[in-house]
């Protein structure tokens, strides 16, 4: 049986090959050298002021150009990044045959985290160019990524005082051991001490959490946080709010937390206003963002919010459901409440401080003098002998209301949430394999590493919709504008140099658009 025969190792080519011609013309690595070509990094603030003494540093666009290119190929790790730069021969020719160590590569990550969210924004300004930014529609939501920082490695309050009890109990029995052994028995003193350590240690960790007045605290990472990630499944990680545009399931936006999502509304709305430069469009949350002060801010916007309802708590239930809160009918006019029996329960006009969630509002109580003559009182209240039945209204009421008309309104709307929000997700976590963050130390560099995950998350997707072809073509008419003209423009006579700018513009046999695109960064830049 004949085999394809392979060729010696140690001959020499006559005609030898170069890096270039080894990397076909349509492979992705040549649009990643484009796109990061095409953008003014330091009008995106990485630095490209370095003292003359000592080593050069390496150009910030190579290293993005490394990173871009590993996270598209599921490489994250410096170290990994590292070995591909002396054996991937597309890493070879991205960086020119450079080969950064680890330490430079994630030196990178650590101290350009605003930097890489405008390269971010850069991909979404891109995709609105080409209008896959639809603007009409968006859906937001989260995803918990573990962050370096075991369970074990977590504490609070509740933990500690564990761990202390535990102790105390130990060093009863060790010192009982020692006593009864007259004080000669130098491997329980030993343990003793060990115990004695182990316990300041967590008593300066129950000071911390008194002093910064948190909840928990981790060593490891110390702002990562104990999350419930799925049912009551939990991990340490950071909480990623996400916003995402509907007609191409395309991320407009990201942030990295440690909170939950009660208050996360509210902010994600006023970014997304920004970015899209409009407040006409419907915003799609799940149940976990239902709070009213969000839903304040959200009408203060005057953007439109479509939020699932949560489910009541138990302890507002009604002892028969026919008159739980929802049955209760509230009459704006005169600021009054009607019960199922058609009683009017009204109000003193007095707010009331109330503790909801770790958080204070005001809330007006409505209450009605027949509920102590009302035959069906059992079934509505346990305050059979006080007051009767009190309803709380709290001064986000109306906005709650107006969220409630929404969901009615919109409610095959709201079906679409899932499949336009988690399909990033899905995606980054089930495809890619990016369920947890690589970097340690705060939400700063959890934050970098999130945002190349969407830098290559927003690349693949305008890869996948517009192909190739035009892509490029695109982001070489970018590196034309860039050398061409912005150059230019902060050296030169702008009186003398803007006709010349204009008329090589009308030369180059862009679209219509893009020449619009082209004066619209111009005057920017101006």
């Amino acid at each position: 049986m004949k085999f394809i025969q392979h060729q010696d190792r140690k001959q020499t080519s006559i005609f030898p090959v170069s890096i270039d011609a080894a990397i076909a013309r349509d492979n992705e690595v040549r649009v990643i050298d484009l796109f990061v070509e095409s953008l003014s990094l330091k009008d995106f603030g990485f630095d490209l002021d370095f003292i003359e003494n000592g080593r050069p540093a390496y150009h910030p666009s190579d290293l993005l150009k490394l990173f871009i290119y590993g996270y598209l190929n599921k490489i994250r790790s410096s170290r990994d990044l590292e070995k591909e730069c002396l054996r991937n021969i597309e890493v070879m020719w991205l960086l020119h045959l450079l080969q950064p160590d680890h330490n430079t590569i994630s030196n990178f990550r650590m101290v350009n985290e605003k930097a890489i969210k405008k390269v971010f924004r850069a991909t979404v300004q891109i995709a609105k160019h080409f209008e896959l930014i639809g603007g009409k529609l968006i859906a937001g939501d989260s995803t918990k990524l573990r962050a370096q920082n075991s369970k074990k490695n977590n504490f609070n309050q509740a933990k500690i005082e564990r761990h202390l009890a535990y102790i105390d109990n130990k060093l009863q029995d060790y010192n009982k051991a020692l006593l009864e052994a007259d004080g000669d028995n130098e491997q329980i003193k030993s343990v003793i001490e060990k115990h004695n350590n182990r316990k300041e240690n967590y008593q300066k960790l129950e000071q911390q959490l008194k002093e910064t007045g948190e909840s928990q605290i981790s060593t490891s990472d110390a702002e990562s946080r104990q999350m419930i990630t799925r049912n009551n499944i939990t991990e340490v990680a950071y909480n990623v709010q996400t916003t995402v545009d509907a007609k191409y399931n395309i991320p407009i936006d990201y942030k990295v937390t440690n909170n939950n999502d009660s208050k996360a509304m509210g902010n994600m709305l006023r970014r997304a206003k920004s970015i899209l430069r409009t407040n006409d469009f419907i915003a799609l949350f799940d149940k976990g963002y239902h709070t009213g002060s969000e839903f304040k801010i959200a009408n203060d916007l005057e953007i439109k919010t479509v939020v699932a309802i949560p489910d009541l708590p138990s302890s507002s239930h009604a002892h028969n459901s026919n008159y739980n809160l929802p049955q209760f009918v509230y009459n704006p006019t005169n600021d009054t409440y009607t019960c199922p029996q058609q009683q009017t329960l009204c109000t003193n006009g007095k707010w009331y401080k109330k503790q909801y969630h770790h958080n204070f509002i005001m809330v007006k109580q409505y209450k009605t003098r027949h509920c102590k003559t009302c035959p069906h009182i059992t079934l509505c209240t346990s305050n059979t002998r006080g007051r009767g039945r009190v309803i709380e209204r709290s001064q986000y009421a109306p906005y709650i209301e107006q969220n409630k008309r929404n969901v009615e309104r919109y409610q095959q709307l709201y079906k679409q949430r899932q499949a336009i929000v988690e399909h990033p997700f899905g995606t980054i976590k089930r495809q890619w394999g990016f369920n947890y963050i690589i970097t340690k130390k705060g939400k700063q560099r959890a934050s970098a590493d999130v945002g190349l995950i969407f830098i290559a998350y927003n690349f693949r997707r305008l890869i996948n919709i517009l192909g190739q072809d035009v892509f490029k073509t695109y982001l070489k008419q970018l590196v034309f504008l860039f050398f061409h003209f912005f150059a230019p423009l902060k050296s030169q006579n702008l009186d003398y140099k803007l006709p010349i700018l204009f008329e090589k513009i009308r030369t180059q046999n862009c679209k219509p658009s893009f020449n619009r695109f082209i004066l619209s960064q111009i005057f920017l830049k101006i």
